[in-house]
């Protein structure tokens, strides 16, 4: 037999305001879903590395693909998504696209990302 839980016990908390501050942080669902289509587009190693390139530059597909190592065709595959997630944006120069980081919200996102990536890579100073 299970045990049961009396109405009342789920309804107390342990530490009632670390529950109310909690409750406040919540996303809205159309914040996590936002959210969760970022992360979900920067769980690919490529897509990461064009994140990567893109900070400081705003770079064609082809000059993407010779940094990545990669075809223009898959390089350009992942610039849709990335397009799509509104973490890049597109920039037409004549017969050329360059592309840059949004500058947004996911922007202000990937800085922090970005941050906290660059403490993981080991120091070059002696």
């Amino acid at each position: 037999m299970e045990p049961t839980t009396a109405p009342e016990a789920i309804d107390q908390a342990i530490d009632p305001a670390a529950v109310a501050a909690a409750e406040r942080t919540k996303l809205s669902p159309l914040s996590e879903r936002r959210m969760r289509r970022l992360l979900d587009v920067l769980c690919d190693a490529t897509r990461l590395k064009i994140v990567r390139a893109l900070r400081d530059n705003q770079l064609a597909a082809s000059d993407l693909a010779r940094i990545l190592g990669r075809s223009r065709s898959a390089t350009s595959q992942h610039l849709r998504v990335l397009r799509e997630a509104e973490v890049v944006q597109p920039s037409r120069n004549g017969n050329v696209v360059r592309y840059r980081l949004a500058a947004d919200l996911n922007a202000e996102i990937l800085r922090d990302i970005d941050a906290a990536f660059d403490k993981l890579e080991p120091s070059t100073a002696n």
